[in-house]
């Protein structure tokens, strides 16, 4: 099935040959009214009697055994082939540098990519760069989804699930996941030791939770700790879609203050939300002068902060398992519907 992109090409190509065609014609009507024969203009210059020497047939083999190197010269001056030359060159930029290429990710084969950048963000997690085959590729993950990743640890494959922070609309070439090292996770520990150029395995999209701007006109999210992640991704996708109306309100907790992770880019979003997007922090150990929530998120804050269960809203919700048990009985006492095991897309409550 052909691209979009393809048929946008397909399109322009047909309009531009048959303006060209047109004008082609109302060209030559107009030229042969005034007597004047296109065969005359192409024979310009040469001789009128068929009996000169320079009207005798050459093969290709003569004119290229005759060409000077001052005619060559002369050639590629002219504006003809400088046009020609220009057109030829943009042609193929745009077949080699613009063409639509296929997402990287497959769902049913693993596929291995290396680290190409670390960044540490907090004393105990850091973001890690993976390169893509090409500078053009995209990842090729639905705003919401997350993706599988392999190890072979101790002679075994472990599998974790993780989201990405970054989208295909705007990082191409790469992708990043932002990854807390726990001291008995055998994924996180592997990740911590990887070095610059090795490779790690990944299968997907997942996930049943694809994020659009027609999906809901509230999103309440919260989160623990690295459970940011799928909500960064989705409000980075909202609130630089300029199409997008969503309200969004995310309780964000986490035990101290350097482990809120990406806080700058959560906060540069609110400054550009126009007001459809605000964050409620809670720290277990807050600082001194602290203005946010302290301990556990309360049912309290639930009810303030979440849009109300009878709008047209959804409650995402992402982190610990003991802080997600606690959520969901605030939720519960607020008359919220209970998430599924395995929550649904249609699920007001979907816990990732």
């Amino acid at each position: 099935m052909p691209s979009s992109t393809q048929y946008l090409f397909l399109l322009s190509f047909s309009l531009t040959l048959g303006l060209l065609l047109l004008a082609s014609s109302w060209v030559s009507s107009l030229l042969t009214a005034r007597d004047i024969h296109l065969r005359n203009l192409i024979l310009l210059g040469l001789p009128k009697n068929p009996q000169h020497p320079d009207m005798d047939v050459h093969s290709i083999q003569d004119f290229v055994t005759n060409l000077s190197q001052e005619d060559v010269i002369a050639l590629v001056q002219t504006p003809a082939f400088l046009a020609s030359a220009g057109l030829a060159a943009v042609t193929f930029y745009w077949l080699l540098f613009t063409g639509e290429r296929k997402p990287v990710l497959n769902p049913n084969e693993w596929k291995e990519f290396p680290l190409v950048l670390k960044t540490q963000v907090s004393p105990n997690t850091a973001l890690y760069r993976f390169g893509l085959p090409s500078s053009r590729d995209v990842l090729g993950l639905p705003v919401g989804q997350h993706m599988q990743v392999s190890a072979e640890i101790n002679g075994k494959d472990i599998m974790r699930s993780y989201t990405p922070t970054t989208l295909d609309q705007f990082d191409k070439g790469y992708f990043e996941l932002l990854i807390k090292t726990y001291e008995k996770g055998n994924i996180s520990r592997h990740f911590n030791l990887l070095k610059i150029g090795d490779r790690i395995r990944v299968k997907g999209p997942k996930g049943a939770f694809i994020y659009n701007n027609k999906l809901t006109g509230h999103l309440g999210m919260i989160a623990g700790g690295t459970g940011i992640t799928p909500m960064y991704q989705i409000i980075r996708s909202s609130i630089w879609d300029h199409s997008d109306a969503t309200t969004i309100n995310l309780i964000y907790a986490n035990v101290n203050e350097e482990d809120i992770l990406l806080r700058d880019e959560l906060e540069h979003l609110h400054h550009n939300s126009a007001g459809r997007f605000n964050i409620f922090y809670v720290l277990n150990n807050p600082p001194p002068g602290w203005k946010g929530g302290v301990g556990f998120v309360t049912k309290e804050q639930v009810a303030h902060y979440m849009p109300s269960q009878d709008k047209n809203c959804k409650i995402l919700m992402c982190g610990p398992p003991p802080m997600m048990g606690a959520m969901k009985k605030h939720l519960d006492e607020l008359k919220y519907p209970a998430p599924r095991t395995v929550s649904k897309l249609a699920d007001q409550v979907f816990l990732f």
